[in-house]
């Protein structure tokens, strides 16, 4: 196998970390220095070699420890993955687009083989091996939409199309930031964003909306969003905020480095082709501020974007307490020298 996995937690004792490598490829969200709501949508296209987005799906080193983790999820809560009755044949298509990006992306790690509706699937890194027969929930050990989920990391949020509007009507979600399946479930697209301040009165959901209901079968999209996390925690839910809501309350100018994280999504939009139903991929990335200032060009440019963001973000964000503190920090790594343009390190 050409990735070497590591062995990792994201609660308790909190072991995870960035490898060199993947610190270079880690998806940095911001192309300027400063941050505002915006559509900021683009084709969801295969890119460089050692990017994140070197595939449509992104395989990387914290594969086998994210799995371990969403499976301890689902075994203190199984409503975090839910399919109202209508949504079965979308979690087919979801299952069918997965295996056979996953196959062809990494044929050393994942395989399929398909005779008919007679399928053979092959995930070498959890030591998965099953025939099933496609459309037949019955040969999976769970529903198609969990199965595959269970085996990818991020969140998948499954959307119908319907009445103008697209709904929020499956999903397999552990590792969100601060929001909730279970609540959302049967919700619609601006029932699910109300919460977000600024981006309504700015229109970016009706434009929004608009683009993502003319999404063509082959043509994805893709988009940013970022929040910051303390400790590498996957699942900040709203269901364990008990667990995790306290650990604003724990940063120092001593511990910034190693307790803070920028948590970006790489959001995905794939139009599924037999139920027609939106897939919405959510895939989450961690960084340490320690890490990131590895990174001059990150390190100054971060500095100024959380210096300068809008109070209302900040508060929607979750960030203010901790906010004066992670500046401070980040002040002592930006020189004032200009950065330049783009996403990536310099």
């Amino acid at each position: 196998m050409g990735i070497n996995f590591r062995q990792e937690t994201f609660r308790n004792d909190f072991s995870f970390k960035n490898s060199p490598e993947q610190i270079r490829r880690f998806p940095f969200p911001f192309h300027e220095d400063g941050y505002m709501y915006s559509v900021n949508i683009e084709p969801h296209v295969p890119g460089p070699k050692n990017t994140v987005f070197e595939h449509l799906f992104d395989v990387d080193e914290h594969y086998i420890s994210e799995m371990r983790d969403r499976a301890m999820v689902l075994a203190e809560d199984p409503l975090r993955c839910q399919s109202l009755p209508h949504m079965t044949l979308a979690g087919w298509d979801t299952l069918e687009l997965l295996m056979t990006e996953k196959a062809k992306s990494y044929p050393d790690l994942f395989s399929l083989t398909r005779d008919g509706d007679k399928w053979h699937w092959i995930n070498r890194p959890l030591g998965i091996d099953d025939r099933f027969t496609f459309g037949d929930t019955s040969t999976l050990p769970y529903g198609p939409l969990e199965y595959i989920t269970r085996q990818s990391q991020g969140d998948f949020a499954v959307l119908d199309q319907r009445d103008g509007n697209l709904w929020m009507d499956a999903g397999m979600v552990t590792t969100q930031a601060d929001w909730s399946l279970d609540f959302d479930i049967g919700m619609n697209f601006f029932e699910w964003h109300a919460p977000v301040p600024l981006a309504h009165e700015m229109g970016v959901f009706n434009r929004a909306l608009k683009f993502l209901m003319a999404i063509q079968q082959g043509q994805p999209a893709r988009r940013f969003n970022w929040t910051m996390t303390i400790n590498p925690r996957l699942d900040t839910s709203p269901e364990n905020y008990h667990k995790w809501g306290t650990d604003r309350t724990t940063v120092t100018p001593e511990n910034v480095g190693h307790k803070v994280h920028l948590r970006v999504e790489v959001q995905m939009f794939f139009r599924l082709p037999r139920s027609n139903a939106l897939l919405f991929p959510i895939r989450c990335y961690l960084i340490k501020m320690e890490e990131l200032v590895s990174s001059p060009k990150w390190a100054r440019r971060f500095h100024r974007v959380l210096r300068d963001l809008p109070d209302e973000l900040a508060e929607y964000k979750g960030l203010v307490r901790y906010r004066p503190t992670t500046v401070e920090w980040l002040s002592k790594y930006d020189d004032g020298q200009p950065t330049s343009p783009g996403f990536g390190p310099d």
